[in-house]
């Protein structure tokens, strides 16, 4: 591994960083989440990379098309940058479950594609969603894993059916977490 590299804060999208809307195919309906942006700007504060990483079987299914998904992702990133926020990357994989994709969360294949454009070591990486497939990519890839509380997650925690690294309320806790977990390996590497 080298230590060089930026350290990444992979995101799910829906339910994560805007309202989740369930199979969202108009870029009019794309909302951010209270507390999103703030969140990611204190991500980047501390030099972090962001990507999304995200499954959008809606094109699979014909629920909308990859010309509708792109301004879907160009209206958050517009959002976002009117915060003062850029995202690295997005990556997205447009196959149903049932087509058996290695890209499809939580598998690792997005993760691999976002490591190689972007240059990090998915394993020192934070992975943050609101669903069970989030966490498993993050585990799958041996990242820390954080649960959100927004979109289906307080659903999730209450099944208790899937096991993350910290569950909080929001983007803003989660850089919190995040803060406290770079501090703590800061001061352990320089005692080494």
């Amino acid at each position: 591994m080298k230590m060089n590299r930026r350290r990444f804060v992979l995101l799910d999208r829906d339910g994560t960083i805007i309202v989740e809307r369930n199979y969202l195919s108009d870029q009019r309906l794309v909302e951010l989440i209270d507390g999103a942006a703030k969140g990611l700007s204190m991500m980047r504060e501390m030099g972090l990379g962001l990507a999304v990483v995200t499954n959008q079987s809606g094109i699979g299914r014909g629920y909308f098309t990859l010309e509708q998904l792109h301004l879907i992702h160009e209206r958050m990133r517009n959002l976002l940058a009117g915060e003062g926020v850029s995202i690295d990357g997005i990556f997205f994989c447009p196959h149903t479950p049932d087509d058996g994709c290695p890209c499809r969360k939580p598998q690792p294949e997005l993760v691999v594609q976002a490591a190689t454009a972007l240059d990090f070591e998915p394993s020192q990486c934070f992975v943050i969603g609101d669903k069970p497939c989030d966490i498993e990519l993050g585990q799958n890839v041996g990242a820390q894993t954080i649960l959100v509380r927004t979109g289906y997650g307080v659903q999730i925690e209450a099944e208790q059916s899937t096991n993350p690294d910290h569950v909080v309320d929001d983007l803003t806790q989660a850089a919190i977490i995040i803060r406290k977990i770079l501090l703590t390996s800061d001061v352990g590497a320089r005692l080494e």
